[in-house]
């Protein structure tokens, strides 16, 4: 399977296709992992609207997994504790919604928890109510740090003075 960039996604608006899903996959394992969750067995709450895919996977605890997908990125978030990116549950969702455009509902807002995620993302993006930058200190050499006066080598002198005033008296 050839692995492809953000580039040879579907313009936005288009489903992706199941190849170009799997094509994010990080290895063969994750790829199995998510065909396992590509059917609606394990999902509640999806949804999806022009930019983003979003779900609750039943996982093996007691709270469902949240998983959402900016598609625009693509960039991926899931409350799973796997460190792989994007995790099985990223992957069963969109090979869910790209697979059977029924499953998941269309035009709907996402729920807070992935609406907060996503408007995170495209303030950190450039969106709108974008935060000023943070001004970055000038490249090259970092200053010299110069030690404050009286500080470890002035004890040092001073204790050296009292020993030969002792030792003198």
């Amino acid at each position: 399977m050839v692995r492809r960039s953000v580039g040879d996604m579907n313009p936005l608006g288009e489903r992706w296709t199941t190849d170009q899903v799997l094509a994010l996959a990080p290895d063969e394992a994750s790829r199995r992992a998510g065909g396992k969750l590509a059917a609606p067995g394990p999902w509640s709450g999806t949804g999806a609207d022009d930019g983003a895919v979003w779900g609750l996977c039943r996982g093996s605890g007691k709270k469902p997994y949240q998983a959402v997908v900016d598609i625009k990125g693509p960039a991926f978030r899931c409350s799973c504790p796997s460190r792989k990116f994007p995790c099985k549950h990223a992957l069963g969702l969109l090979l869910l919604w790209a697979g059977d455009a029924g499953a998941v509902a269309g035009g709907e807002p996402p729920p807070q928890w992935a609406g907060e995620w996503l408007a995170g993302r495209r303030e950190r993006a450039g969106g709108p109510g974008v935060r000023p930058p943070v001004p970055v200190p000038p490249r090259g050499r970092p200053p010299i740090r110069r030690r404050p006066s009286g500080g470890r080598s002035a004890g040092c002198g001073a204790s050296a003075r009292a020993r030969r005033s002792w030792s003198s008296g």
